[in-house]
């Protein structure tokens, strides 16, 4: 992160908003299966993704994408705990 990052965060005003959860979703990748295929969906099926677990995800809030990241393993804690480190942030402030 460059210092004009930091300092930006650092200077962002304290308000009531600044408090309330946001919901990221983390998407990994996706699946395109047959209709016939997802038909046959059960227990123990496994989807194969357009992506390897190297692939950096994508991060979102709602529909629009705000950042890049990896997905790494929490040590200690919950064995198995998934995490994401951000990689890169898209510019928030520009209009989409």
């Amino acid at each position: 992160m460059d210092d004009h990052t930091e300092t930006a965060r650092e200077s962002a005003p304290i308000t009531p908003f600044t408090s309330v959860p946001i919901e990221i979703m983390v998407s990994v990748g996706r699946a395109r299966p047959l209709v016939r295929d997802l038909l046959k969906l059960g227990e123990g099926s496994v989807l194969t993704l357009d992506k390897k677990l190297e692939d950096p995800v994508e991060l979102y809030v709602g529909d629009r994408l705000i950042g890049m990241g990896a997905l790494e393993v929490v040590e200690g804690g919950d064995s198995g705990q998934l995490a994401v480190r951000v990689t890169e942030v898209v510019d928030l402030q520009s209009p989409s």
